[in-house]
């Protein structure tokens, strides 16, 4: 009965979850030299084939992760240094950089394939991300609600903001809100647990009670700090009260 945007949200974020849990044993300094040379080995037999790409899936590893590691090895050998984190992810966004055309292409082929990690899917979550808020702000706009958007809060010099601060507060399903946060994607526990510690909370104690929508849906449970001040939704209410209704 879920859409086909949550279910990839959720996958998403179990996926990530497996990757935090095994990262550490595909970075020691074995692992780091074993894929290496599997690595060279593959490509002396078949420059074309997709060496580091089969590689991943073989050992269970994010595609534009595993390509990550053997190019900050590759580059390491041929400065005689190790490479910065800006230079790595400028030639992982951008593999013609990489001095090297097998790699290259190896590293490309990639990042074009990782569903989860990567500049690309970076792009992708931050276009999504982008396109929600949009549709968020035509809502408000929609229902004649005057509200300061997170760019302005910013130039405002506050850090710590809402996606949108309500101008005058309304109320929804009889809690008052203040602002709205808007998070394309599925609301699990781990989460939703570190948008509350780094984010929600922080908002509340600067701006009192809100609403987050959680547009791919969450799991109801997680929805129990209403009298606290912060409500969960799954889309834009449709039973908004502002203040001139309830004064009519």
């Amino acid at each position: 009965s879920q859409s086909q945007s949550t279910l990839l949200s959720i996958f998403s974020q179990e996926y990530q979850k497996q990757i935090k849990r095994t990262h550490a044993k595909h970075h020691t300094a074995e692992a780091v030299e074993t894929y290496y040379q599997r690595y060279l080995n593959g490509v002396m037999k078949n420059a074309a084939a997709p060496v580091l790409l089969e590689l991943a899936n073989e050992v269970d590893f994010a595609p534009s992760l595993m390509a990550r590691i053997v190019l900050e090895r590759f580059l390491q050998e041929k400065e005689q240094a190790i490479p910065s984190k800006t230079l790595i992810n400028s030639m992982l966004r951008d593999p013609s950089q990489i001095p090297d055309g097998v790699l290259a292409n190896q590293v490309y082929q990639c990042t074009v394939n990782d569903c989860c990690y990567g500049p690309l899917v970076d792009c992708i979550k931050h276009a999504i991300g982008h396109e929600h808020e949009v549709l968020l702000r035509e809502m408000l706009l929609e229902k004649n609600l005057s509200f300061i958007a997170e760019d302005q809060l910013r130039a405002k010099g506050y850090d710590k903001t809402p996606d949108f601060i309500l101008e005058v507060p309304v109320a929804v399903e009889g809690h008052i809100i203040h602002w709205i946060e808007s998070k394309a994607s599925f609301g699990d526990e781990s989460s939703h647990q570190a948008y509350l510690q780094d984010q929600f909370w922080s908002y509340w104690n600067r701006f009192g009670p809100g609403l987050v929508i959680y547009w791919y849906g969450f799991i109801d449970e997680l929805d129990c700090h209403r009298e606290r001040g912060i409500l969960l939704k799954d889309c834009f209410p449709t039973d908004i009260v502002t203040l001139r209704h309830s004064m009519a």
